[in-house]
């Protein structure tokens, strides 16, 4: 048991925490913003909802498509920045194949 209880604080001790960064793009010109994402890979982009105001949304947006998770594809998307309405950026979507194997993107 204390050989177990050993291994198990060995084993979170060496484990490397992985904290992804939050940050508001409303704040950031559009270039920041992608420059955030390239610098980190994979952020949290947290803003107000511009149809309902007050509603704060947030996603998380990538890099690649190897910080998405196995059955996911790297999706394009917008956010609101500074200095552009529509700041072009990717996240990473749930994608189902039919039966025809057709690749079919899921909406939010």
């Amino acid at each position: 048991m204390k050989t177990v209880l050993l291994a198990a604080c060995l084993t979170l001790v060496a484990a490397e925490a992985q904290a992804i960064s939050r940050y508001d793009p409303s704040r950031m010109a559009c270039g920041m913003v992608r420059a955030t994402i390239a610098r980190e890979g994979a952020v949290i982009l947290r803003y107000q909802s511009t149809r309902t105001p007050g509603l704060p949304l947030y996603d998380r947006y990538v890099r690649s498509q190897r910080f998405c998770n196995m059955g996911e594809v790297r999706a394009r998307a917008s956010v609101p920045s500074a200095d552009t309405k529509s700041c072009i950026v990717y996240k990473c979507k749930r994608v189902d194949t039919d039966r025809r194997f057709r690749r079919r993107i899921f909406p939010d």
